[in-house]
Protein backbone atom coordinates (compact mmCIF):
# COMPACT_ATOMS: atom_id res chain seq x y z
CA UNK A 1 0.00 0.00 0.00
CA UNK A 2 3.02 2.28 0.41
CA UNK A 3 3.24 2.76 -3.36
CA UNK A 4 -0.45 3.70 -3.51
CA UNK A 5 0.16 6.60 -1.12
CA UNK A 6 -1.51 9.74 -2.45
CA UNK A 7 1.80 11.62 -2.64
CA UNK A 8 2.88 9.24 -5.41
CA UNK A 9 -0.29 9.56 -7.49
CA UNK A 10 1.02 12.67 -9.26
CA UNK A 11 4.24 10.90 -10.19
CA UNK A 12 2.28 7.94 -11.57
CA UNK A 13 0.06 10.28 -13.59
CA UNK A 14 3.15 12.09 -14.87
CA UNK A 15 4.69 8.81 -16.00
CA UNK A 16 1.53 7.65 -17.76
CA UNK A 17 0.88 10.99 -19.46
CA UNK A 18 4.60 11.26 -20.15
CA UNK A 19 4.44 7.89 -21.91
CA UNK A 20 1.74 9.19 -24.23
CA UNK A 21 3.67 12.44 -24.74
CA UNK A 22 6.87 10.51 -25.41
CA UNK A 23 5.23 8.36 -28.06
CA UNK A 24 3.85 11.52 -29.66
CA UNK A 25 7.19 13.38 -29.57
CA UNK A 26 9.35 10.43 -30.61
CA UNK A 27 6.98 9.63 -33.49
CA UNK A 28 7.27 13.17 -34.80
CA UNK A 29 11.08 13.01 -34.42
CA UNK A 30 11.31 9.63 -36.19
CA UNK A 31 9.06 10.74 -39.06
CA UNK A 32 11.26 13.77 -39.76
CA UNK A 33 14.47 11.70 -39.51
CA UNK A 34 12.91 9.19 -41.92
CA UNK A 35 12.27 11.98 -44.43
CA UNK A 36 15.91 13.09 -44.24
CA UNK A 37 15.75 16.10 -41.93
CA UNK A 38 18.83 16.94 -39.85
CA UNK A 39 18.44 15.63 -36.31
CA UNK A 40 18.52 19.11 -34.76
CA UNK A 41 15.65 20.25 -36.99
CA UNK A 42 13.73 17.03 -36.33
CA UNK A 43 14.09 17.61 -32.59
CA UNK A 44 13.10 21.26 -32.97
CA UNK A 45 9.89 20.40 -34.83
CA UNK A 46 9.06 17.56 -32.43
CA UNK A 47 9.71 19.89 -29.49
CA UNK A 48 7.49 22.69 -30.80
CA UNK A 49 4.60 20.31 -31.46
CA UNK A 50 5.33 18.51 -28.21
CA UNK A 51 5.23 21.74 -26.19
CA UNK A 52 1.71 22.46 -27.36
CA UNK A 53 0.51 18.89 -26.84
CA UNK A 54 2.36 18.37 -23.55
CA UNK A 55 1.32 21.68 -21.98
CA UNK A 56 -2.30 20.68 -22.30
CA UNK A 57 -1.88 17.04 -21.29
CA UNK A 58 0.35 17.67 -18.25
CA UNK A 59 -1.62 20.72 -17.18
CA UNK A 60 -5.01 19.04 -17.43
CA UNK A 61 -4.22 15.47 -16.43
CA UNK A 62 -1.30 15.72 -13.99
CA UNK A 63 -1.13 19.15 -12.38
CA UNK A 64 -4.80 20.22 -12.80
CA UNK A 65 -3.72 23.70 -13.88
CA UNK A 66 -3.53 24.54 -17.57
CA UNK A 67 -3.66 28.31 -17.27
CA UNK A 68 -2.11 30.00 -20.29
CA UNK A 69 -0.21 32.18 -17.79
CA UNK A 70 2.09 29.19 -17.23
CA UNK A 71 2.90 28.72 -20.90
CA UNK A 72 5.95 31.03 -20.92
CA UNK A 73 7.56 29.08 -18.06
CA UNK A 74 6.66 25.82 -19.77
CA UNK A 75 8.27 27.04 -23.01
CA UNK A 76 11.39 28.07 -21.08
CA UNK A 77 11.62 24.59 -19.54
CA UNK A 78 11.22 23.02 -22.96
CA UNK A 79 13.97 25.24 -24.34
CA UNK A 80 16.30 23.76 -21.73
CA UNK A 81 15.02 20.28 -22.59
CA UNK A 82 15.62 20.92 -26.31
CA UNK A 83 19.29 21.77 -25.79
CA UNK A 84 19.77 18.88 -23.37
CA UNK A 85 18.17 16.57 -25.94
CA UNK A 86 20.41 17.82 -28.78
CA UNK A 87 23.50 17.38 -26.62
CA UNK A 88 22.54 13.85 -25.58
CA UNK A 89 21.66 12.91 -29.17
CA UNK A 90 25.07 14.07 -30.32
CA UNK A 91 26.83 12.07 -27.60
CA UNK A 92 24.76 8.89 -28.05
CA UNK A 93 25.01 9.06 -31.84
CA UNK A 94 28.79 9.13 -31.54
CA UNK A 95 28.51 5.90 -29.54
CA UNK A 96 25.94 3.97 -31.58
CA UNK A 97 25.81 5.79 -34.98
CA UNK A 98 22.04 5.43 -35.22
CA UNK A 99 19.76 8.40 -34.60
CA UNK A 100 16.71 6.21 -33.99
CA UNK A 101 18.46 4.34 -31.18
CA UNK A 102 20.09 7.55 -29.93
CA UNK A 103 16.67 9.20 -29.76
CA UNK A 104 15.30 6.28 -27.77
CA UNK A 105 18.31 6.36 -25.43
CA UNK A 106 17.75 10.02 -24.58
CA UNK A 107 14.10 9.44 -23.66
CA UNK A 108 14.43 8.36 -20.00
CA UNK A 109 16.92 11.12 -19.17
CA UNK A 110 14.83 13.79 -20.87
CA UNK A 111 11.63 12.51 -19.22
CA UNK A 112 13.18 12.72 -15.76
CA UNK A 113 14.63 16.17 -16.43
CA UNK A 114 11.22 17.31 -17.69
CA UNK A 115 9.40 16.18 -14.53
CA UNK A 116 11.89 17.86 -12.21
CA UNK A 117 11.91 21.16 -14.13
CA UNK A 118 8.13 21.26 -14.60
CA UNK A 119 7.46 20.49 -10.95
CA UNK A 120 9.93 23.08 -9.69
CA UNK A 121 9.49 25.92 -12.19
CA UNK A 122 6.13 25.62 -13.97
CA UNK A 123 3.55 23.97 -11.72
CA UNK A 124 5.16 25.06 -8.45
CA UNK A 125 2.14 24.67 -6.18
CA UNK A 126 1.16 21.22 -7.48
Amino acid sequence: MYLLNSKYIQIYKYLIVGGVNTVFGYSIFAIFIFFGFHYSLAVLIATILGVLFNFQSYGRLVFQDYSWNLLSRFVFVYTIIYFANITLLLIFDLLVSNLYISGAMTTPVIAYLGYILNKRYVWIKS
